[in-house]
C-alpha cells in the first residue's frame, strides 16, 4: 500500500479488539499505513508507528526525544513517581543519555552478567524442585521467581529484604481498583528503601551491580544520588517484568507446537533460537518507551507535529509482513532482526541477561519435566489487559 495515504485515525489503543487480538488487529493497521493517529486510555493523542522500517528508524532517530521536557502538553506527562526515581535513561536524550549510559556500562559489564549464570541456574534448579507436582502454574512457579531473584542478586538486595521487594513490586504493576494509592505507597517505601541499601554499598560496597555503580568513575565525572536511585529503580522494572513475561512467552510458544517442542528435547532445535524466535513472534515489551517529537517529523505517510507524543509497537513491526516471510509462523530456523530489544543508542543493556534467563529457564524446566502439557486450550489463556506488554496471567501445566 502506498505511504502517500493519509494516517488512519484509531478511536483508542485500549480498544477491545486491539488487546483481545493485538496481531490480528496490528496486521490490519499495517495494511492501511505505517503510521496511525489515535488517543491513548487517559484520552491524550499519540501517533502509533506500525511497520518495521518506520518503526527501526523512529527508534533511532533523534528528532523523537524521550526527554518528556519535549512534549507539547508536558504537564500530561508528569510523573506520579518521586523525581529521584525519574533520571534514568529511558527519559534522556544525548549527550546526558550517552554520559549515563557510559557509566552504567562500566558496571553492567558482560563478565558480571556471565558470573551471574551459575546462581541463575541454582534458583533454577530449587524453584523447579519445590514446584514439582502434577499441576503446575509456571508463572507464579519459575517465571516470576526467578527474574526476581535474579535481580535481586544483581542489585545486591539482601536476602532478608527480598520478599518486601516481591511485595512492592507486585503492588506497583498491579491492575486492581484502588491500585493506583497502594502504588504510590508501595514506590515511597521502595524509594526509601533503595536509599538506604545505596548507602549501605557506599560504606560497604560488596561484589554486586549497585556497589559498582556507586564506584563508577570516569575523568573525575560519577552518577549523582538521583543518578543512582533511578537506574536502581529502573534495573528493577526493566529487568523484571520482561523476563518474566519472555520466559512464560517462551514456553508458551513451545507448548503451542508440539513438533517443535520434541525437536526441542531431543535437541535438533537449539534452546536459544526459540527464545529469540519469542521475542520477534511474542515480545514481552510489546511497545517501545514513548517518544516526543522535537520538531515537526515526516515518518511514512504522516507529519507528526513538534511536541506530539510517538509509540512505536514493536509487537507489530516483528510481525510485518515485509521484513518477515509469513510472519505469523512461529519458526526458530528464521534469520531474524527483531526489535525487542529496541535499536540504536538505546538498545536494550539487559537483553544479555534476559536471554540467559529465558534460555536456562526453559532448558532446566524440559530437563525436570518430561510431560508438559497445557490445561486449557489457547484461546482460554488469560493474558495481562494491557497494550504496552505482552504477558500471560498464569499458564499451568500439566507435568504428568
Amino acid at each position: 500500500m502506498s505511504s502517500t495515504k493519509r494516517p488512519c485515525r484509531v478511536s483508542s489503543l485500549l480498544s477491545e479488539a486491539l488487546v483481545a487480538d493485538p496481531h490480528g488487529a496490528y496486521a490490519r493497521l499495517r495494511e492501511t499505513a505505517p503510521v496511525h493517529r489515535t488517543t491513548t486510555p487517559d484520552g491524550e493523542p499519540v501517533w502509533l508507528i506500525t511497520r518495521y522500517v518506520e518503526a527501526r528508524a523512529a527508534l533511532a532517530d533523534p528528532r523523537l526525544s524521550l526527554n518528556k521536557a519535549n512534549a507539547k502538553t508536558s504537564d500530561a506527562y508528569r510523573s506520579s513517581m518521586p523525581p529521584e526515581l525519574d533520571a534514568h535513561l529511558l527519559n534522556m536524550d544525548p549527550p546526558d543519555h550517552t554520559r549515563l549510559r557510559r557509566l552504567v556500562s562500566k558496571a553492567f559489564t558482560p563478565r558480571r552478567v556471565e558470573d551471574l549464570r551459575i546462581r541463575i541456574q541454582a534458583m533454577t534448579d530449587e524453584l523447579l524442585t519445590t514446584s514439582a507436582g502434577p499441576r503446575v502454574d509456571l508463572v507464579q512457579a519459575l517465571a516470576v521467581p526467578l527474574p526476581m531473584g535474579v535481580i535481586c542478586e544483581l542489585l545486591g538486595i539482601p536476602e532478608a529484604k527480598r520478599r518486601d521487594f516481591r511485595t512492592w513490586t507486585d503492588t506497583l504493576f498491579s491492575s486492581t481498583p484502588g491500585a493506583a494509592t497502594e502504588s504510590r505507597i508501595a514506590m515511597g517505601q521502595m524509594h526509601q528503601f533503595l536509599k538506604s541499601v545505596i548507602e549501605d554499598k557506599r560504606n560497604r560496597p560488596t561484589e554486586d551491580l549497585l556497589s559498582a555503580l556507586v564506584q563508577a568513575r570516569d575523568d573525575q565525572d560519577s552518577l549523582t544520588e538521583p543518578e543512582l536511585l533511578s537506574l536502581a529503580f529502573l534495573t528493577l522494572f526493566a529487568g523484571y517484568d520482561n523476563a518474566v513475561h519472555l520466559i512464560g512467552n517462551t514456553v508458551l510458544s513451545l507448548l503451542l507446537h508440539p513438533r517443535l517442542l520434541a525437536a526441542v528435547r531431543v535437541g535438533d532445535v537449539p534452546i536459544r533460537s526459540v527464545v529469540e524466535e519469542t521475542l520477534r513472534w511474542s515480545p514481552p515489551f510489546a511497545m517501545a518507551v514513548r517518544r516526543f517529537a522535537r520538531e515537526d517529523v515526516k515518518i511514512g505517510n504522516a507529519l507528526i507535529p513538534a511536541g506530539s507524543r510517538v509509540w512505536i509497537s514493536i509487537a507489530s513491526a516483528n510481525r510485518d509482513e515485509r521484513e518477515f516471510p509469513s510472519p505469523d509462523v512461529f519458526d526458530p530456523g528464521r534469520a531474524t532482526t527483531h526489535l525487542a530489544f529496541g535499536y540504536g543508542v538505546h538498545y536494550c543493556l539487559g537483553a544479555p541477561l534476559a536471554r540467559m534467563e529465558a534460555e536456562t529457564a526453559v532448558r532446566s524446566l524440559l530437563e525436570r519435566f518430561p510431560v508438559l502439557e497445557l490445561t486449557v486450550t489457547a484461546n482460554e489463556l488469560t493474558w495481562w489487559p494491557t497494550f504496552h506488554k505482552r504477558g500471560l496471567r498464569s499458564l499451568t501445566v500439566l507435568t504428568s
